[in-house]
């Protein structure tokens, strides 16, 4: 083995994908579909259109995983979802 391909490997080994945790947002019956959108946008960073794709999938299926990431980042962005009142949990 190669000089190079010996880095390679050592490059890809710290590569490895790293275990990510979910915020899931739930369905309720007092969030408008525009304060979930504009609390997505501000939050979670979404564009508009992800943001209104996951307020409709979050109505019809009654979840969705609206951020991934390591716990660490996610925690503050999954208090700021319940500070506004939007059912959320990281899990």
């Amino acid at each position: 083995m190669s000089t190079k391909e010996k880095i390679r490997e050592k490059v890809s080994l710290k590569e490895a994908p790293t275990l990510n945790n979910e915020i899931v947002v739930y369905n309720d019956d007092v969030n408008t579909f525009d304060h979930v959108i504009e609390t997505l946008m501000r939050v979670c960073e979404h564009t508009p259109e992800q943001a209104e794709q996951c307020s409709l999938i979050v109505h019809y299926n009654g979840k969705c995983t609206v951020k991934t990431g390591p716990l660490k980042k996610l925690k503050p962005q999954c208090l700021q979802l319940l500070e506004a009142g939007i059912s959320a949990e990281i899990i």
